[in-house]
């Protein structure tokens, strides 16, 4: 969420005909609830002020944690409120936060939720369905524009973690290991299923490592997988050129989602095609035949196969419409231009009502 929203507020800064005040909070992640919370009440006190003097057409909130000022501040602050939200700060399953999302959905004169799924999401907890929009993420191309070569790039993974990987098909997972990434499921299910010869590398850390790291070392399949916990920027590119394809085989928990997937496009970006679950955000990155597949959630006899088939049929042709797809439809340049003509259309309506 921080990482997207500080992308957008730099692709506004470009822009003529639009001028943008930011309020950050620079926090590390140790201690960050706290500085959090400590940072809104601070703000709620502030705002107004802040208002009054800079005199903004709207003000965007960069997800529903920070949005709740609106709440707090709608009565001193004549200006429409509108806020971005990504799954999970819509979802977080913490009773009083989920009492209070209506709360602040009803306060909100606008609502952009990153996929349908989301924006779903935000209906079921009280939000007017005229109130919100589903636009996506967008996506900073600068740090993709020179992906390694395929060949060097394997070599590069090779090197870095002592495998050979010659003659297999490399499956890359990337993200944070929590239980609604479905690692466990595609390592009991899904690989005893696919008959092409591969290699399962998975980057990554969460709360569920040690126990997939223990999965793995009694899988029947385990000369076939590799864990290498996070990973450097340098090694996240070759490691997205490396391989063959990106598997997100997500499955449903109460309380989570998967807002978008991100990791989705920065693999397409280095001509990586995706086999990922039909769930939730992933919807709305992937397009079949574009730049991945979509499978039924949790058939593994459907996602081994199509791994089977795009490795020996399509690979090729799919790798270059991959990288096509996200550059035309996922570019920071085009979703800015989204988000302010939704904002300009608020601005607008309140402007009408008020």
């Amino acid at each position: 969420m921080q990482r997207v929203s500080m992308q957008l507020v730099s692709e506004i800064e470009q822009m003529d005909d639009v001028e943008i005040k930011t309020i950050i909070q620079h926090a590390p992640w140790k201690g960050i609830e706290i500085r959090t919370a400590f940072f809104l009440l601070k703000l709620t006190r502030k705002l107004p002020a802040i208002v009054e003097e800079f005199k903004p057409d709207v003000i965007l909130f960069s997800s529903m944690v920070t949005a709740s000022l609106a709440k707090f501040t709608r009565k001193k602050i004549d200006v429409p409120m509108v806020t971005i939200n990504h799954g999970q700060d819509v979802k977080m399953p913490v009773s009083i936060y989920q009492n209070f999302v209506p709360k602040v959905f009803e306060t909100l004169d606008g609502v952009i939720s990153v996929s349908r799924a989301t924006r779903d999401e935000c209906i079921k907890r009280g939000m007017d369905p005229e109130k919100g929009i589903a636009l996506p993420n967008g996506f900073d191309m600068s740090d993709f524009e020179k992906s390694p070569n395929k060949v060097s790039a394997r070599l590069a993974i090779e090197k870095e973690f002592g495998v050979n990987l010659s003659s297999k098909k490399i499956l890359l997972t990337v993200g944070r290991q929590v239980k609604r990434k479905g690692h466990e499921w595609f390592i009991n299910e899904v690989l005893p299923k696919v008959k092409s010869d591969i290699f399962y590398l998975v980057i990554g850390e969460g709360p569920e490592h040690d126990n997939l790291v223990t999965l793995v070392q009694n899988s029947p399949n385990k000369d076939k997988i590799m864990f290498v916990g996070k990973q450097p920027d340098s090694v996240l590119k070759d490691a997205y050129s490396a391989a063959d394809l990106f598997i997100m085989p997500n499955i449903p928990v109460p309380g989570d989602m998967e807002g978008f997937g991100i990791v989705l496009l920065e693999a397409n970006l280095a001509g990586t095609p995706a086999v990922a679950a039909d769930l939730e955000g992933i919807k709305d990155v992937i397009e079949n035949g574009e730049n991945g597949y979509k499978i039924e959630v949790r058939n593994s006899g459907q996602f081994a196969a199509r791994v089977d088939e795009l490795i020996q049929n399509e690979l090729e042709d799919m790798s270059k419409s991959a990288r096509s797809f996200v550059l035309e439809n996922f570019a920071w340049n085009n979703v800015a231009q989204q988000y302010i003509s939704y904002l300009k259309t608020v601005c607008k309506k309140y402007s009408a009502l008020g």
